[in-house]
């Protein structure tokens, strides 16, 4: 079992959303100390404030997750200074929200950064200390978009079925030979933090609150759980997409439960704040 208790945490685009609540909830938790990374210094400092006025050992560092460079720095930083991280979050994304046509290269580079290059980015950072040690545990916050097709998502959901499959694969890599090294793929539905504000909650699926996805999420580290999908409909998903013919399927999750006109009104956060910044998301 992964113990939060004393461990040193390390969660990217914690400085807000479902990233702050569970840096916040694991230092409840008792972990021994929190490393925040963000790339909004504002939101950065406000958060490691916060919570160092409770008494909490809290590391803020200013990174882009896109950046391979300001990775590895930060990261040589924290092994000299702090050490090897026993939890690694890697929650910071983005997501853009128009039809393929409507996406410059700019968006579609910054989407596959973010979402799919700076997850690997970061784990590839600290793996060697972790593999040295032979503990540690991984959290990939990939999304239900990563498990079906959705129009003014395509982008999104190509990064997220990237992770998906990237992060079973590591985990698979890593069983092999370390057994106490675990990795947690999450596939969340929409979450409630303003990231995909707008949206239309799909038939059965209702927007998650989230504080309760925050400890969800913290609960299935606790229990070494290899996927979390949230809310529980989601689990039905992969069943579907095996056993009905694709138009079936289209006419079932698609038209039936709404989900392909799910981000018909989709609004989100300002478009400046929404290619800046690593905010948490489904």
């Amino acid at each position: 079992m992964t113990h939060i208790r004393n461990s040193t945490i390390l969660i990217t685009g914690g400085a807000s959303g479902i990233g702050q609540l569970m840096g916040q909830m694991s230092l409840e938790r008792q972990a021994r100390c929190l490393i925040i990374w963000d790339i909004n210094p504002a939101q950065l400092q406000s958060a490691a404030s916060r919570l160092t006025e409770k008494g909490y050992q809290v590391f803020p560092f200013e990174v882009d997750v896109a950046d391979a460079v300001q990775i590895q720095k930060a990261s040589e930083q924290i092994i000299r200074e702090i050490g090897v991280p026993d939890i690694i979050i890697n929650n910071a994304g983005i997501v853009v929200g128009k039809t393929f046509a409507d996406h410059s290269y700019a968006d579609i580079g910054r989407t596959i950064n973010v979402n799919v290059l700076g997850v690997m980015y970061v784990t590839r950072a600290f793996l060697p200390g972790m593999l040295t040690r032979g503990t540690g545990h991984i959290v990939n916050i990939a999304s239900a978009a990563g498990l079906l097709p959705n129009p003014r998502m395509s982008v999104y959901a190509s990064s997220k079925w990237a992770v998906l499959g990237w992060s079973e694969s590591l985990r698979l890599e890593l069983e092999e030979h370390y057994p106490e090294l675990h990795v947690t793929t999450v596939t969340p539905s929409y979450i409630d933090t303003g990231m995909f504000a707008g949206v239309k909650a799909p038939l059965l699926t209702p927007i998650i609150k989230p504080q309760a996805m925050a400890a969800a999420i913290l609960n299935a580290v606790e229990k070494n759980k290899i996927l979390l999908r949230k809310p529980a409909i989601v689990y039905l998903l992969p069943v579907l997409r095996g056993i009905l013919p694709t138009r079936l399927f289209d006419l079932v999750v698609g038209r039936l439960f709404n989900v392909y006109s799910s981000m018909n009104h989709f609004a989100g956060r300002p478009t400046a704040e929404a290619l800046t910044s690593h905010k948490p998301k489904a």
